[in-house]
């Protein structure tokens, strides 16, 4: 059985945000390519963001540091350390309000990876 001690992971992917030219840093936890469930963990310093996107499946979005903002359209919501934001089927970004790293939980649907 693994196991993930995602409080050293925050730690660690916050501390490769600082060095990033981009600010953010991001790392999968489990699951991947060819796999229905796929959970990354995505530092970004306070300002960083992911731009607009749609998500390939289901998806969620816990903060295990920091806080967040996530937009789609006029559609608006923040997240602190311990809360989960679910991910709605539409363009949406993420933005950190100060220094943050996130777990992103996506369940793809079966047809993104049939295309894959």
């Amino acid at each position: 059985m693994d196991r993930t001690s995602l409080t050293a992971l925050a730690r660690d992917e916050l501390d490769r945000a600082r060095t990033a030219p981009a600010q953010r840093s991001a790392r999968t936890v489990s699951g991947g390519s060819g796999h229905l469930l796929r959970q990354t963990a995505i530092a970004l310093l306070s300002g960083a963001s992911l731009s607009e996107h749609r998500n390939p499946g289901e998806a969620t979005v816990q903060v295990l540091l920091g806080r967040v903002r996530m937009t789609a359209g006029d559609d608006a919501g923040e997240a602190a350390e311990g809360e989960l934001l679910a991910v709605p089927d539409a363009v949406h970004a993420l933005e950190a309000l100060e220094d943050s790293v996130v777990l992103l939980t996506v369940a793809e649907h079966e047809q993104v990876l049939a295309e894959g």
